[in-house]
C-alpha cells in the first residue's frame, strides 16, 4: 500500500508539474472549493486557514528571492523611513534584534548617525557584514537579554523585536537603564490587522505572523506595557497593520 502511494504521488507530481501555471492555479482552486463547500463551516475554515498559513510563507520566502536576498516589505512599506525621520545626525543609536541589517545600515548611512547593531544570530550577521562591507555600522553578535553593550546610546531602534520576548516590561526596562537612552523607536505586530485573526484563533489556527511570537499586540495592550516598562508613548502611528512608536522613559517624579 505505500508503495502504491508513492507511485500515485509521483505520478500526481510529475502531471501537475507539466500543467501551465494558469491550468494548475484554476485546478488547485477548484479542488479547494469542491472540498470545502462540503465541510461543515468551522471545519472548511480551518482548511483553508491552514492553507493560508502555508501560502503565506511561502510567499515570504519569494518575496526575498523577488527583491534579490532582501524582502520587499522593505522596499514597498517604507518603514525605514519612519526611522530614519526620527534621528539625528549627532545621535548614538542601537538597534536591538539587527536580523541581516538592512535597518541598521540604511539608518547610518541616511541618518548619518553612529549605529551599533546588536544580533543573536551569528548567521545574520555574517551575512550583514557580507551585504554591507563598508558600512560603518558597529556589527555585535549577543543575546540582549543577557548582556547589553555597556556605552550608553541617545536611541534604541527595536523592529519586530518585542513580540518575540516574554519579559517584555522588564526587559524595556533594563534596556532604558542600562543605555540611558532618551528615546525608544519601536515597531511591532498588530493582533487587530484583519478579521481572520481572531477568527483563527477562535477556531484554534496558528494565528500568529511567525510561530516564534509571543504576543501580537491591540493598541490598549501596547499602550499598558509601555506604561508598565516606564515609558511614555510621544508618537504613534499605524501602518501595514503594525504599530510604529516612539517612546521615552518616565523621570522620577514626573506626571
Amino acid at each position: 500500500m505505500r508503495r502504491l502511494r508513492r507511485l500515485i504521488g509521483g505520478f500526481l507530481g510529475f502531471f501537475l508539474s507539466t500543467l501551465p501555471a494558469a491550468q494548475l492555479q484554476t485546478l488547485i482552486a477548484d479542488l479547494v472549493n469542491r472540498r470545502t463547500m462540503k465541510m461543515a463551516p468551522d471545519e472548511g475554515l480551518r482548511f483553508l486557514f491552514r492553507l493560508d498559513g502555508v501560502l503565506y510563507n511561502l510567499a515570504g520566502r519569494l518575496a526575498e528571492r523577488y527583491g534579490e536576498g532582501v524582502h520587499v516589505k522593505h522596499r514597498l512599506t517604507r518603514y525605514h523611513d519612519f526611522f530614519v525621520d526620527r534621528l539625528d545626525r549627532a545621535e548614538r543609536v542601537l538597534e536591538i534584534g539587527c536580523g541581516a541589517g538592512n535597518l541598521a545600515h540604511d539608518v547610518a548611512m541616511r541618518a548619518g548617525c553612529s549605529v551599533t547593531a546588536l544580533e543573536i544570530d551569528s548567521g545574520k550577521i555574517d551575512i550583514a557584514k557580507s551585504r554591507f562591507p563598508d558600512s560603518p555600522v558597529l556589527w555585535l553578535v549577543g543575546d540582549a537579554v543577557q548582556n547589553l553593550p555597556g556605552e550608553r546610546f541617545d536611541v534604541v531602534i527595536m523592529s519586530n523585536l518585542l513580540e518575540h520576548l516574554t519579559e517584555r516590561i522588564r526587559f524595556l526596562s533594563r534596556v532604558a537603564d542600562v543605555t540611558g537612552a532618551e528615546r525608544f523607536l519601536l515597531r511591532v505586530p498588530l493582533f487587530e490587522r484583519d478579521w481572520r485573526v481572531p477568527l483563527k484563533k477562535e477556531l484554534g489556527v496558528e494565528w500568529r505572523l511567525d510561530p516564534t511570537h509571543e504576543t501580537e499586540y491591540t493598541l490598549e495592550s501596547f499602550a499598558e506595557e509601555m506604561a508598565e516598562a516606564g515609558l511614555a508613548i510621544i508618537h504613534q502611528e499605524v501602518r501595514w497593520g503594525e504599530i510604529w512608536a516612539e517612546a521615552t522613559p518616565i523621570k522620577q517624579g514626573s506626571h
